[in-house]
């Protein structure tokens, strides 16, 4: 089959939508660290929609950060890709082409750094997940000891973390008289805009405060609320495009027709007109990440959780399920009496809003995708909110629930016996404390209580939470995830 290329974009079928600008005219604005789907169908679409109604100045440049993969799909097809967005009425298709080339870090860590530094370059946008940022997930502060920060204090000519290259880059547009370049990061922190800042300016204090100073002064960190559910392409995705383009693509994406992006209006230089496509230019984003990070992203977690040990592959088909639809009614019920509501929103529409997202079949996002980096994620997505809740003296049957399932989870053995593949930068030390505990409910909860980079030194000093938890994960083992679920 021919390939999609700048070249075939005009044998695409008519119900195709395709871009309407010279690409050739696009200039780069935009560096993108971590080219992973969920950049390509949200900051990419955005930037699309910008494009069609300005010059093209905002040509984005991705770089991948661990492999060529990424590279080795796209640059064949000029970088061009397909994103198929599935809709209960049926797919809708759009080819983007703001993506100008990709770029591979580890194979030329210098050139990603001067492409940043370029006086071209407006924008440093990164999707890393949240153990990309090297930090303490706890305390939000950089983690000096980390193997890539260690490394590219060592190696500051060839950075491997985006933290590392961000320092790089800017430490290189400060020799050369110009100005920074605003860092906007589009992962799934609270307080990301900010988070991203401190790790920023302490990496570039290790080694030269002067310039960590002038960051500090100068720089622009946005901080961003970003929605849109983005399941992995999976290769029938690709043989189901290619299907309805009529082309080979290697690389589309896909998403549900949902999308939000809230995102603080300071910019150190420039911007695209993002709320032309429906971007929200706010000047506080926080209570819009507050209500995302617990009541779609705490959800998320926890039905995964829950959904792949009940042995359902989907989100959709785990949110189909009775009984566990009724836990997250219930779940909901527990997180909203914390989360201040964002002006115009009605929180307990948004809950059946999302629950409406979670359903939608057209989507196939596995339980055992969500369920990956689950020790970055549960201190924003579900601690936070149960401190807020034991505070309050309120239940947190719910809440602790997430928390057990999560523990059932990374014990690395499911309900029938079978081998759960645990995708966690701490898979081995769950691992070794499974091992040690077995299905002793009460020892394993307390051993991994007792990793304070999750739990910090509160939480597990909690009896009301300790218990619950404990309880709970007694119940999963013993009788599984539904009935333990169909108990609340």
């Amino acid at each position: 089959m021919t390939r999609l290329t700048t070249r075939t974009l005009s044998s695409l079928p008519a119900v195709v939508r395709r871009p309407a600008y010279d690409r050739s005219h696009l200039s780069p604005g935009i560096v993108h660290l971590g080219l992973g789907a969920f950049a390509r169908a949200h900051l990419c679409e955005y930037t699309e929609d910008t494009l069609e109604l300005e010059a093209g100045a905002w040509g984005v440049t991705g770089a991948s950060l661990q492999r060529p993969d990424q590279r080795d799909r796209l640059s064949p097809q000029d970088g061009l890709y397909t994103l198929l967005k599935r809709a209960p009425a049926g797919p809708e298709l759009r080819i983007i082409g703001c993506l100008r080339e990709v770029m591979v870090a580890p194979e030329d860590p210098a050139a990603l750094v001067a492409r940043m530094a370029a006086a071209e370059t407006r924008i440093v946008s990164l999707t890393v997940t949240e153990k990309g940022y090297c930090h303490d997930p706890a305390t939000g502060r950089l983690r000096a000891d980390h193997h890539d920060i260690v490394h590219d204090l060592a190696n500051p000519d060839a950075p491997r973390s985006a933290v590392g290259l961000i320092v790089a880059a800017l430490k290189a547009r400060r020799a050369a008289g110009l100005g920074p370049f605003t860092a906007l990061s589009c992962d799934n922190l609270p307080h990301n805009g900010g988070v991203l800042r401190g790790l920023v300016r302490d990496f570039a204090a290790l080694s030269d405060d002067g310039l960590a100073q002038w960051i500090e002064a100068n720089g622009a960190f946005p901080a961003t609320m970003v929605d849109r559910i983005v399941p992995a392409t999976t290769e029938a995705d690709i043989a189901e495009v290619a299907g309805l383009i009529g082309l080979e693509d290697a690389a589309p994406v896909i998403g549900e027709p949902f999308r939000q992006w809230a995102i603080q209006d300071v910019f150190a230089a420039g911007r695209p007109a993002w709320e032309r496509g429906g971007a929200q230019m706010v000047s506080e984003v926080a209570p819009f990440e507050f209500m995302k990070l617990r009541m779609l992203n705490g959800a998320h977690s926890s039905l995964a959780y829950l959904g792949y040990l009940a042995g359902h592959e989907t989100v959709s088909e785990a949110s189909g399920d009775p009984v566990l639809a009724r836990f997250l009614e219930g779940l909901w019920a527990e997180i909203i009496p914390t989360v201040p509501a964002p002006q115009g929103v009605v929180l307990g529409d948004y809950a059946q809003a999302l629950l409406a997202r979670f359903r939608n079949p057209a989507i196939r996002h596995r339980t055992w995708q969500i369920a990956m980096d689950g020790s970055q994620k549960l201190p924003q997505r579900l601690l936070g909110t149960i401190h807020d809740r034991l505070k309050q003296d309120a239940a947190i049957d719910h809440l602790a629930l997430g928390v057990a399932a999560w523990m059932a989870y990374v014990s690395g053995t499911d309900e029938k016996g079978a081998t759960i593949d645990v995708s966690d930068p701490l898979a081995a030390t769950f691992a070794e404390k499974a091992k040690a505990a077995g299905r002793n409910a009460t020892a394993l909860s307390r051993s991994l209580l007792s990793i304070e980079a999750i739990f910090g030194a509160d939480l597990p000093h909690e009896p009301r939470f300790t218990r619950a938890v404990e309880t709970h994960l007694a119940a999963l083992f013993d009788k599984g995830a539904k009935a333990t679920v169909a108990a609340l």
